[in-house]
């Protein structure tokens, strides 16, 4: 096949209709007046095709023979431009960790353009590791094989649990080493490199209005809204051009889009690690997977990231709150297009009505309650005490209690069925055993009407069995690491069906083992990549 054979329709209204940076040199620098600068990716010396998601080059309309091109697979590791890609480095700021970072901008991520879905959805494609551009900020723009690998395996898990994400669409290993100091102890090690083509409707953040507000470019900000809101929120504008209502109408739906991610994170006990206002997108999907994690045993004080251990901001239970203080300073930033806070303000209440209705919502499915209401708040609440009455697996917990008979509950005993939820059975004292008994009598009391098979079918399909536990992504590393990647591959298979029982894969759906709870990269991570 030749490039003509692989001549897509690319589309780039991002760099057609937005400022460009108007320097073309890929140097440090300090972007101002300018949505993006182009940059193209930096070769490498050897990309191989290591994987690919062929349900996302389906939603592409790329064929498997397309896929496995080399011309193909050079301009997914940044070795070809193809004919229609404008290549760019978008331009935001953010906060990070509560604190103004000031440009931040794509520092390793290389847009290629956009390409339209067969159902008709424009769809951005971006390389993650594949060069640097002028906001690398004294880094080299790669990515090692780990952290891609992690990125690549969770946006597509993370789509079939049913959460928005970005998605991927390959992982290219590229042959080099990368430098890295993984928990910036002043231990750098040569690591393989990596790249993924990400894919999204675009990677448009909370950042990238914040920066030009914060310079007071309102030009800049006002095309930037009004080029998102034209090509990604088309049905709030009702006249010519976006106005004050529309201004407020998009904010409103970006608080209420994300209040509903706060819900499905919490549902899965996904714990991202970095919100920072800069990896929140407007189209509240899951993007930027660093130091994400899911909850082992049930702690909402968790964070996987290691460089937020000791104040732990990003912790699971405070997620939920970080969102909506998120929004705020995205409120701040849009403030000058719209002259009003009260409809912000507005808008940020919503986010906390969404958010607690979705919330009980989703809890209620994965107790199998069907209908519930604010009488069940307390039913729900006394189950995530119990939860950490003891070392107890959240989601393995959530998944066996579908099977517990709950006519025959034992009076002083945990169920068969849910003792492999817990990390200690031996150290299992006489109070967390009754507090689990007393729950789960009340439990029992709240579904007695329900009809059993209806209850364990809602459950199941809210409680995964298979989730992309932080152990299970090491086990992946050290086998690609040796450059086997029929491991990936099995994985990769088993969380496309996260909610099926897979009984010929159970081993992928037991609990953390031992000698992952301290190791690196399975119970900690850094935002090294």
């Amino acid at each position: 096949m030749s490039v003509v054979d692989l001549a897509l329709p690319w589309r780039n209204t991002f760099t057609a209709e937005l400022p460009a940076d108007p320097v073309e040199e890929n140097g440090l620098r300090q972007v101002e007046g300018a949505a993006f600068s182009r940059v193209k990716p930096t070769p490498v010396r050897s990309p191989q095709l290591v994987a690919h998601s062929p349900e996302v080059a389906e939603l592409l309309g790329l064929s498997p023979t397309q896929m496995t091109e080399p011309a193909m697979v050079e301009a997914l590791a940044g070795n070809r431009v193809l004919p229609g890609m404008d290549p760019h480095a978008m331009n935001y700021g953010g906060h990070q960790f509560g604190h103004w970072a000031g440009q931040l901008g794509d520092g390793r991520a290389i847009a290629l353009g956009e390409l339209m879905t067969t159902s008709g959805i424009s769809q951005t494609l971006q390389l993650k590791g594949a060069g640097s551009t002028p906001y690398s900020r004294r880094a080299d723009g790669r990515a090692v094989l780990r952290s891609s690998i992690r990125e690549y395996l969770c946006s597509e898990a993370m789509h079939a649990l049913g959460v928005p994400t970005t998605r991927a669409l390959s992982l290219v290993e590229t042959g080099e080493q990368v430098i890295r100091d993984m928990f910036y102890d002043g231990h750098p090690e040569p690591e393989p490199g990596a790249i993924v083509c990400r894919v999204a409707p675009s990677f448009i953040r909370l950042g990238n209005f914040e920066l030009p507000a914060s310079r007071g470019e309102l030009e800049v900000l006002q095309r930037l809204a009004d080029y998102t809101i034209r090509h990604h929120f088309g049905h709030l504008q009702s006249a010519e051009s976006p106005n004050r209502d529309t201004y407020v109408e998009f904010f409103d739906q970006v608080c209420q889009t994300t209040a509903s991610l706060m819900v499905e994170w919490m549902r899965v006990g996904f714990v991202h690690g970095v919100m920072n206002t800069d990896n929140l997108s407007v189209h509240g999907i899951t993007i930027d997977y660093g130091p994400y994690g899911w909850l082992e045993d049930f702690d909402p004080g968790w964070t996987p990231n290691t460089t937020d251990a000791h104040m732990k901001r990003y912790q699971y239970g405070n997620q939920p709150g970080i969102g909506q203080w998120n929004l705020v300073r995205f409120a701040n930033a849009l403030y000058p297009l719209i002259d009003d806070a009260v409809p912000l303000q507005e808008a940020l209440d919503r986010y906390v009505e969404v958010f607690t209705t979705g919330h009980r919502e989703s809890w209620g499915r994965k107790l199998g309650l069907g209908y519930v209401s604010v009488d069940d708040d307390g039913l729900i609440q006394e189950l995530a005490d119990v939860l950490q009455a003891a070392e107890t697996d959240m989601t393995i917990f959530c998944r066996r209690l579908a099977q517990v008979d709950l006519d025959t509950l034992p009076d002083s005993a945990i169920p068969s069925e849910l003792l492999d939820a817990y990390y200690r059975t031996d150290e299992l004292s006489p109070e967390p055993v009754a507090r689990v008994t007393a729950w789960l009598r009340r439990y029992a009391a709240r579904v007695a009407d329900a009809r059993p098979q209806h209850r364990r079918d809602l459950m199941n399909s809210a409680n995964p069995k298979y989730v992309l536990r932080n152990y299970i992504a090491q086990v992946v590393i050290d086998a690609a690491t040796e450059g086997d990647y029929s491991v990936l591959e099995e994985v990769h298979d088993v969380l496309r069906r996260p909610y099926d029982e897979q009984p010929d894969r159970q081993r992928w759906a037991e609990k953390r083992p031992e000698w992952a709870r301290s190791r690196p990269g399975c119970s900690m991570l850094s935002c090294s990549s």
